[in-house]
């Protein structure tokens, strides 16, 4: 979930759009948790913004750069074959810290933690990121049953933006339109231009409270688009005017 994902969040959202993009995004619902995987881009690069909304509202967030992402993906299938190869829950035999498989990755300052997980309520993968010099921890639980959901929808990300942290496509990514937005009543909208494998798009999210919606058109439907909306608005305009 990006940085608009609720109305608390938009000014920073604004602040911000100038210097990032928000190239694509999914969402899985596993069990009561909500999951966003972000694909966003800045001067430094690409990279993925993994948020966690539990039943109450609470978010957790990570960040990933995209060869991160790509080990983390992998991290994925094999803590899923390990989950799927243990019996029953078995409070006896269950170490005293209650985890069953440990792994660790490190990106420049950052490092991660993969632990999975059983306690009282299951099974489950904790992720957490934390950085030097006493900075905050935070972390994300994905339940066992929905590791493998994730890393497909992972896996659709990164083969459609790669795996390099500084992959722009091409030379010309440095010369597309910054991002912009607007304010409808109470809805906040944001345009990014992006460009992937496939070629250069536009990414406009509707956001309000608890609630983000985007759709992306080929720079190909631009002037058809802009057509449509056009015409809209004159005939709008028109019966304004009929109606004075």
């Amino acid at each position: 979930m990006s940085d608009r994902e609720s109305c608390d969040e938009q000014a920073q959202g604004q602040a911000t759009a100038s210097s990032e993009q928000e190239l694509a995004s999914k969402t899985l619902q596993i069990q009561s948790k909500r999951f966003y995987l972000d694909v966003k881009q800045n001067r430094r690069g690409r990279f993925i913004k993994i948020a966690e909304v539990g039943s109450g509202g609470k978010k957790s967030r990570l960040l990933l750069a995209m060869s991160t992402a790509r080990e983390f993906r992998d991290h994925l299938t094999d803590f899923s074959e390990h989950y799927l190869s243990l019996g029953p829950p078995c409070p006896e035999t269950l170490p005293e810290d209650g985890k069953l498989k440990s792994e660790t990755m490190a990106k420049d300052n950052r490092r991660y933690y993969l632990d999975l997980k059983e306690n009282q309520r299951g099974r489950f993968l904790r992720v957490s990121q934390t950085i030097p010099r006493g900075g905050p921890r935070s972390q994300i639980a994905i339940p066992a049953q929905g590791m493998i959901e994730f890393r497909d929808a992972l896996t659709d990300l990164l083969d459609e933006f790669g795996t390099d942290d500084h992959d722009f496509v091409s030379d010309e990514q440095g010369n597309l339109p910054e991002a912009r937005s607007l304010r409808a009543e109470n809805k906040m909208f944001y345009f990014d231009v992006g460009q992937n494998r496939r070629g250069v798009f536009m990414r406009i999210s509707e956001v309000r409270s608890n609630y983000r919606t985007a759709i992306t058109i080929p720079e190909k439907g631009w002037s058809r688009f802009r057509d449509i909306i056009c015409d809209y608005c004159d005939k709008s305009e028109i019966g304004e005017g009929e109606g004075n």
